[in-house]
This record gives C-alpha cells, structure tokens and sequence, in this order.
C-alpha cells in the first residue's frame, strides 16, 4: 500500500491523499485552499481522474471537498460519502462558485457531474474493488463526516480526516474502535493547543449573552454556516436562554439539510427544539426589524468574511450596549482576526474602533493536543503515522512528540512525498 501525498502539509488546506493498493487507487479528498484577499485559490497535486478508481469525502468542508468536481471537466468517476456530506458538499461548492466567479477550474456542470456520480454510503458500510477496501467511520466532527480505514494486502490505514474525539451538542463522539493500524494520518490542526473544556466555553458564552441582553443589547454571534451555528442554537437552548434568538444567511439552509438526517445527529430532539426556537431572517427588511429589539443574532460568515455578517458587524460595533461573541476560528488576515488583535473593524474604508464588548470563547470541531495524544495511544498495532492539515510547526513538532512519547515512526510529510506500508 502506497500513499502519495497531495496537500495539507505542513498547512491546513487542500487535502488530499492518493492511496494505491496493488493497482486500485483510492482518493481520500480533494480540497482548496482560499488565498489572500484577490489570490486565486490554491488546489492539491494534480492527479489524473483516469487513475482514480474512487473518491472519498470525509466532510464536506471545502478544504476537502472543494476540488472534487474538478475531477469530473472531462470524464467520471464514483465519489463516495455519506448522504450529509453529499447535500452539504454541493451547498458550499456551489456557494464558492457564486462567489468566486470564475476563480475555479470548474463551474456547475461539473458540480451536477459529480452529483450523478455519488455513492451514498453509510457508517461501516465496507466497499470493495478488487483486492481493495474501505469504510467510513463516524469523526464527531460535522454532520455525516467521517473517518477512513483503507484495507488491502494484509495492511490497513486510518485517515483522521477532521476529528473530534468528544463530539459536541449535536454530534456523537468519534467512533475509534477500529482495530490494528498499519498506517496513520491525523490531522494536527490543535495538536500543540489545550483547548478550554467545553463545559466553561458554553457557561462563558451564556452568561456574556445574558448579561449583554440584560443590558437591553444585542449580541451578534459570527458562526460558521455548518455545524457552528447550529451548535450555538443548541447551548443556549440547553441553557434554556430566555430571550429572543435569530438565525440569517445560509445557516438556514443548512437546518434545513440537518432535518433531513436525524440519524446523524446526538440528540435530534434537543436539535429540533433549538432550531424550532429561534426566528429565521429572510430579507433586509425582517433584518432591520429585528435589530429594534435586544436578542441574540447567529449569522455567517464566521470570520467575518462577507456574508450578513458584514452588515450586522456595521449596525451593532459602535453601540457599547451591544456584544459581539467570536466562537469560530479566526485565520489570519481575516477581518474577525483583525477584531481580536486590534478592536477594529474596517468600514467604507477607514478603520473604526468598535464600542462593542468583543469576547472570544472556544467552540472547535477539532480534537485538541490531549484527544489527539489519547487517539494515538489507544491505537492497536506499530504504525507508521504522518501528521498533516496543520501548520508547519504544529505538524512537525507532534510528529516529534509521537515518536518520542510512543516510540512510533511519526513524520511531517512533504507534498509529493510517497510513503508504502
């Protein structure tokens, strides 16, 4: 078994892994990566779709998804995922298009090509081509996303994918009961960060939203569209906070999608109260009405980028009533990051210091330096591991700890690089 790396080294962005098995070659995603402000996007090594027997989304977050109708511009071939991670692939594919109008090495054709060619799979649902096979397993990290274990010739490989061992609100943990490992390859997004534990981020959250809305403010809450959102919906509900809560942008249409598959979900009922009780905003004018009274707003983008984010940035900075909660990660040379470090936002131009009380509070979709740590020490077997989807130091220096810490042989890989087990 040979895996030949395409991204997510030494960054987090356009992953991509070509894994050959004997002559079967399975693709384990194709993501982009976003460049600076009027930067084209960035795209994995080049594989031909000819030499691609199956794709395999692990989620349909862009960085792994993002790439994949690029594979279908002149032929076809069978992409595989969950049926969560198809409907919210095409959503966010979609999205990026519109926005990034001719950017891309694809269009929507492509897009619906790649839809009529979806194998829809479940969880541990094993699917063989010829001496070769794999199976999904559940990450705890967005809705239908999934981890990898690729078997061929006696050798079995885990892919990480994006994970979050603990799950969340809404997610089941991590499924890790997965037997003998030969190959691994986790992500090292957090791998050198212990992230505050869930518990005090939700009390630190409800007790800011309180305390702003008391005041008679309005707490505007950045998420991302997929699974953050939702998340916040559902602690405050589960904190059984009291006050009005709206939803905008596409974390609509995502709801949406997330009712559709229960199934998926931890806690379907606390969900579908969550959502239940917030009020959707529909247009501009439901938007202004809504700003006339204290309440709590949830809207993309998370980091600030575009979206109604933008115009709920505008209304609310500069009113010392109002709050603003940042509960997603913030990268850098982003707006929101820009908000941290310097309590500015930058409007028609000029760079304004907002009034707002700003606070940050931790809601990751990542397993964190400890759950990774307990997730390679619960592995059975003596197996290689390659660490990626961080940056650079982060990838090198966990690939350091885990040689050292379990004696395994742990390295960063190059782009290009191929490893055979």
């Amino acid at each position: 078994m040979k895996v030949k790396v395409l991204g997510a080294s030494h960054e987090v962005g356009r992953s991509g892994f070509l894994v050959s098995c004997d002559g079967t070659n399975f693709l384990l995603d194709y993501g982009v990566m976003f460049g600076k402000r009027g930067m084209p996007p960035q795209y994995p090594l080049h594989v031909k779709p000819k030499d691609v027997d199956s794709v395999i989304i692990t989620h349909a977050h862009l960085d792994h998804s993002g790439n994949v109708p690029s594979l279908f511009v002149s032929r076809n071939t069978d992409v595989f995922a969950t049926p969560p991670t198809f409907d919210l692939s095409q959503l966010l594919i979609e999205d990026m298009l519109k926005i990034e109008k001719g950017f891309h090495q694809f269009d929507l054709p492509e897009v619906n090509n790649m839809m009529r060619n979806a194998k829809e799979i479940g969880y541990k649902q094993k699917i063989s081509r010829s001496n070769a096979s794999f199976e999904l397993r559940e990450s705890g990290h967005v809705l239908g996303g999934s981890t990898v274990i690729v078997e061929s010739e006696n050798k079995r490989l885990f892919y990480t994918g994006d994970i979050n061992p603990r799950g969340s609100r809404i997610l089941r943990e991590a499924d890790l009961d997965i037997g003998k490992i030969d190959l691994l390859i986790t992500e090292s997004t957090y791998s050198q960060t212990e992230q505050m534990p869930r518990k005090e981020s939700e009390e630190g959250l409800i007790e800011f939203a309180n305390e702003v809305v008391d005041r008679k403010g309005i707490l505007f809450i950045p998420s991302f569209s997929v699974e953050r959102s939702q998340e916040i919906a559902c602690v405050l509900k589960n904190a059984k906070f009291k006050h009005k809560i709206i939803m905008d942008g596409m974390a609509l249409k995502v709801n949406e999608i997330m009712f559709h598959y229960p199934e998926y979900l931890k806690d379907p009922k606390l969900f579908a109260d969550s959502i239940n009780g917030t009020t959707s905003i529909r247009n501009q004018r439901e938007r202004k009405k809504a700003l006339e009274e204290p309440c709590v707003v949830i809207s993309p983008a998370g980091m600030l980028v575009g979206g109604n984010a933008v115009y709920y940035l505008q209304q609310l900075s500069f009113d010392n009533k109002n709050g603003i909660a940042l509960v997603s990660y913030q990268g850098d040379g982003t707006p929101g990051k820009k908000l941290l470090e310097t309590g500015k936002v930058s409007t028609r131009g000029h760079d304004i210091k907002v009034s707002a009380e700003v606070k940050q509070f931790e809601f990751s979709g990542h397993g964190d330096r400890n759950d990774l740590f307990d997730l390679i020490k619960n592995i059975k077997g003596n197996p290689k591991v390659l660490t990626v989807h961080g940056d650079s130091d982060s990838c090198i220096k966990f690939a350091e700890e885990i040689t050292e810490k379990f004696d395994l042989e742990a390295h960063s890989p190059q782009a290009n690089e191929i490893v055979e087990v």
